[in-house]
């Protein structure tokens, strides 16, 4: 049963009929004991408003004897002669039994209350089965209500279950209603207390999404303008290619070719990258490694290119730095930091890289001789495909934003400054703890 209305209106009624059956047994219970009570006050009434009275009439005696009275009343002199009885039963006893007492006489039991005077002993008795059964009577009219009064709050409960309900009705047509477009935060306007915490949580997920979403748009139609020039300069190279006439033409236009076909390959690998590393992609295994290490290996692919150079590469990484992370994205964002020093510093100009952890956090630290980046700049740089004119090198523009979002992806913080060689000074610092190899 996983209704929640079903659940709450079964458990309301549950607890309705069993409030019902104590409320009726407790009062039917106490009626009962009220009526015997009221019961035992007439037979001493009775008995009692006889006790000063004289000869008894034979008018009184004739009303006395009425047959539709439940009472019958016998009284005697002080030595035991019976002066008169209300009705005649032999079965009840001829001796009286002072107070209230229960006789059982011919196989029925009578409730007496009998009183002594100096002349007269004076007895009322009544048939203890008349007693329970107008008992009884009186006591089911009083619970009688009840059984009518459940059902009435039966639909009660119902009316006002549907009514607390209603809210969550509503935030689930208004969500039914939504396309997958339509991602604007549901009304809170009138919500209870216990509704307003799932609404709260489903609008900063409707904004988490929503966020998400433009941010893949604007990363598609970025990449698309991207793509689109490269694949440009692809076609014309090709077309070139072909009306190539002489070898030496020919081997320019495929020298040309091979080139563009190379800057493309690197552009949608940084795109891939990019994508992986973005916020909304799915989550990595972090694992213990050396930070060192990882930037050693990430430097050996970039050497070859700092050798085509004349760019000197010291790499100052020999102490093992212990944290918690994904190897291959941290090596994309050490490749990255390295490739960008030796494209933007002078040919045979040096590059420095050190990873520590002497303040207690690892750092990674690049410098290079380059034309730096001034410090209005070094906040834009970060954004997706922004390249700044630096040497007629080309990028795709992605290097930094990769870094940072790999930075991210791990706690860490990359900060720009100006370099002791002259150019830029790049310093990746983790804030996490170090991690156990």
């Amino acid at each position: 049963m996983n209704s929640l209305r079903v659940r709450l209106l079964l458990s309301l009624l549950g607890m309705l009929a069993v409030a019902a059956m104590v409320m009726g047994g407790v009062t039917y219970r106490n009626v009962l004991a009220e009526s015997e009570a009221l019961f035992d006050y007439q037979l001493r009434q009775m008995a009692l408003s006889l006790r000063d009275q004289g000869e008894i009439a034979p008018d009184q005696a004739r009303a006395f004897a009425d047959e539709d009275l439940d009472f019958v009343i016998q009284i005697w002199t002080v030595d035991g002669r019976s002066i008169y009885a209300s009705r005649e039963h032999s079965a009840l006893p001829a001796r009286a039994l002072l107070g209230l007492a229960d006789v059982t006489a011919g196989g029925q039991t009578w409730r007496t209350f009998s009183v002594a005077t100096p002349e007269r002993v004076i007895q009322v008795a009544q048939p203890l089965q008349i007693r329970q059964r107008l008992a009884a009577d009186a006591a089911l009219r009083s619970v009688a209500p009840l059984l009518f009064l459940a059902p009435v709050m039966a639909l009660v409960i119902w009316w006002v279950a549907a009514l607390t309900l209603r809210p969550l009705r509503r935030v689930a047509a208004d969500v039914r209603e939504r396309d997958e477009q339509s991602l604007k935060p549901l009304a809170t306007d009138g919500l209870p207390e216990e509704v307003s915490p799932l609404v709260n949580a489903l609008n900063a997920l409707l904004q988490r999404l929503g966020q998400s979403l433009e941010t893949q748009r604007a990363f598609v139609s970025d990449a698309a303008h991207e793509l689109r020039s490269p694949l440009t300069a692809l076609k014309l190279q090709l077309q070139i290619l072909k009306r190539a006439s002489d070898p030496a033409a020919r081997a320019e236009a495929i020298d040309a070719l091979a080139a563009g076909i190379d800057r493309a390959v690197r552009l949608v690998e940084q795109l891939l990258t990019l994508a992986r590393s973005e916020p909304g992609a799915p989550p990595v295994a972090m694992e213990p490694l050396d930070l060192a290490e990882v930037v050693r290996q990430a430097v050996a692919d970039t050497v070859p290119y700092a050798l085509s150079r004349g760019t000197e590469f010291e790499l100052f990484a020999d102490a093992p730095v212990k944290l918690s992370g994904d190897k291959s994205a941290l090596a994309v964002l050490a490749r990255n930091l390295a490739d960008n020093a030796v494209r933007y510093a002078p040919p045979g100009s040096r590059v420095e890289v050190r990873v520590s952890d002497e303040t207690g956090a690892p750092i990674l630290q690049i410098d290079d001789a380059g034309p730096g980046i001034p410090p209005p700049d070094r906040e834009r740089v970060f954004d997706r495909f922004y390249r700044r004119a630096a040497n007629g090198e080309a990028g795709t523009g992605l290097g930094l934003a990769i870094v940072r979002s790999v930075a991210a992806m791990h706690g860490a913080s990359v900060a720009l400054d100006d370099s002791p060689l002259g150019g830029l000074r790049v310093a990746v610092r983790f804030e996490q703890a170090r991690g156990t190899a």
